[in-house]
């Protein structure tokens, strides 16, 4: 049987001005033209089944995790609450579900120090030329325990300084600690400074003057000094820690906002309760479930959509791929798969008692009735389905969607993936080894026809000089 080689060889005509570097080029080709294309047909199927594979796998990754995020942070996350809601407000820390009660008795709120200098007859009044020293700490009826922890604050006075622009100085040089402004009222222009929150962060004010002979009067620094033993009204709010009872526990802070509490929440406190205490308990807004499991019918129909197209048995990319059928397979048992197998009996541990269904062709829908029937026999037995455990209906579909990205699992569709890709790789390998195999039958080739070209030349040459001899001889 005459080969694709020969074929060529017989069209062309060996030894009649063939360009032979061409002819060798394409008689390798064609040698190897049905391995190759046959190797990079099979990589063309296994991209196609890779890309199905991993778009299944992604989709339900996706899903599984924004259903995380919706448990952790979203409207499923428990959500604090204070029965008496004038006395603080309960946040919960992201990735925390706490559970438990506990019980809140406010004495007191966090305040931090105003005080209300004596008056100027206008706020550009000049203050006097000096420094004016700031020390901070805790001030106590009349006496001042100074926080050396704290750099005390010195500043400068010019003496084209006003109260106006001394109030700016102070804001600005004490990096937010002071809020210092003028106050235009009934008694004349007057200076407010006012600290943060806390007990140590009171402050005293010691005005040194320039002047030769100071004298506490407006126009001279020291008129602005003021300490707590010899207050004459200045003093309009003390600072003052926040203090509470948790669960009998007496705590401090020094502002109204209360970090590092049990199970990661914090307390913003708002006022007091002296003697009344109130509870703060968490729970999941059930409200929010009806609205989730909708989501979450939708999410899972995306998915399972996917999954039909790509493993249909006439025609799928994935139809005979192992790990489409385990999916499909888990798929199906997923309302009647126990995913609460801690609750109590005649609670709810199935997706099924959560309301969905799964229909004849492969897609799920939602009872509603059945969902309303299990929120208002066991509303905690639902909220407990939605929480970032191992099981419920978050680590349900997490494992789903972790076990698919298995690459060490041939049932999975991580394992396909990793499996397709190893053909691929194997068929690169081998798509070289043709490559390899070609240009070495192109080289042979090339050698090969150049000697019998130049063979050929040889005997046409001989065979000139005999024509012409026989030529010559007819003649004479």
């Amino acid at each position: 049987m005459e080969n694709a080689g020969s074929s060529i060889i017989s069209a062309l005509g060996a030894g009649s001005g063939v360009d032979f570097i061409s002819l060798a080029d394409e008689l390798s080709d064609a040698t190897y033209a049905f391995q190759r294309d046959t190797l990079n047909s099979r990589n063309e199927t296994l991209e196609a089944r890779i890309s199905a594979a991993s778009i299944i796998r992604s989709s339900l990754t996706d899903f599984a995790s924004a259903l995380g995020d919706r448990v952790r942070t979203g409207d499923l996350s428990p959500q604090g609450s204070v029965a008496n809601p004038a006395v603080a407000n309960a946040i919960t820390a992201p990735g925390t579900t706490p559970s438990g009660s506990y019980s809140l008795e406010v004495t007191q709120l966090a305040q931090s120090q105003t005080l209300v200098m004596p008056s100027y007859s206008g706020q550009d009044d000049l203050v006097g030329e000096g420094t004016l020293n700031i020390r901070f700490g805790e001030v106590s009826g009349a006496s001042f325990a100074e926080d050396t922890s704290q750099d005390a604050l010195n500043i400068t006075v010019e003496a084209t300084d006003t109260l106006a622009s001394l109030a700016l100085k102070i804001t600005s040089e004490s990096n937010g600690e002071l809020d210092a402004y003028v106050a235009n009222g009934t008694n004349g222009a007057q200076l407010v400074i006012k600290g943060q929150d806390g007990a140590q962060s009171g402050f005293v004010l010691d005005g040194q003057s320039s002047a030769s002979s100071p004298t506490p009067t407006p126009g001279d620094l020291s008129y602005l000094s003021w300490e707590p033993a010899s207050d004459a009204g200045e003093l309009r709010e003390s600072s003052q820690d926040a203090l509470f009872v948790l669960d009998t526990v007496q705590m401090s802070n020094a502002n109204n906002t209360v970090t590092g509490l049990p199970e990661g929440m914090t307390l913003n406190l708002t006022s007091t309760n002296t003697g009344a205490p109130t509870t703060v308990s968490f729970e999941t807004d059930l409200s929010a479930i009806s609205e989730v499991m909708d989501d979450f019918v939708v999410s899972l129909n995306a998915v399972a959509a996917q999954l039909n197209e790509a493993a249909a048995p006439l025609g799928g990319l994935l139809g005979s791929d192992s790990g489409a059928r385990n999916l499909r397979s888990d798929l199906r048992d997923l309302t009647t798969q126990t995913v609460m197998p801690t609750a109590d009996e005649g609670e709810p541990s199935t997706l099924a008692d959560l309301g969905l269904s799964l229909n004849t062709d492969g897609t799920f829908s939602l009872d509603t009735a059945r969902l309303a029937e299990t929120l208002a026999t066991s509303p905690e037995g639902t909220a407990a389905m939605f929480t970032t455990g191992a099981f419920g209906v978050f680590g349900t579909m997490d494992k789903l969607a972790r076990d698919n990205t298995l690459s060490s699992d041939p049932g999975s569709l991580g394992g396909s993936v990793a499996r397709y890709e190893t053909l691929m790789e194997n068929n690169d390998d081998r798509l070289e080894r043709v490559a390899q195999q070609q240009e070495s039958l192109r080289e042979r080739l090339t050698s090969s026809l150049i000697s019998a070209e130049v063979r050929v030349a040889a005997s046409q040459s001989t065979l000139s000089f005999l024509q012409q001899q026989i030529d010559a001889f007819n003649q004479s």
